[in-house]
């Protein structure tokens, strides 16, 4: 398989991806627990079950994309190894 994206897009889209994943994960934690400190205010969502369940939806979605930038920055890095010529 040839990558789809540039290396550094790839290794971008990894890093994001893993931030991502850790504080949407520590954040929707804290909602579906319903911590003071995400739902102790007055303008706060008042259902935080709700409010977890859209963030772990997000938490998939750059799952996603770290399976697929994953897959792509090692298939550079295969082709790298293989003593490709790349045009830039």
């Amino acid at each position: 398989m040839k990558p789809v994206v540039s290396a550094l897009n790839a290794w971008t889209c990894v890093v994001v991806s893993v931030f991502a994943i850790i504080i949407l994960s520590t954040i929707g934690g804290l909602f579906r627990s319903e911590h003071h400190v995400m739902m102790g205010s007055t303008n706060d969502p008042a259902n935080g079950g709700a409010v977890a369940g859209t963030v772990f939806t997000a938490v998939i979605v750059y799952a996603v994309f770290l399976a697929f930038c994953g897959l792509q920055a090692f298939l550079h890095f295969q082709q790298s190894k293989r003593g490709a010529i790349t045009l830039n």
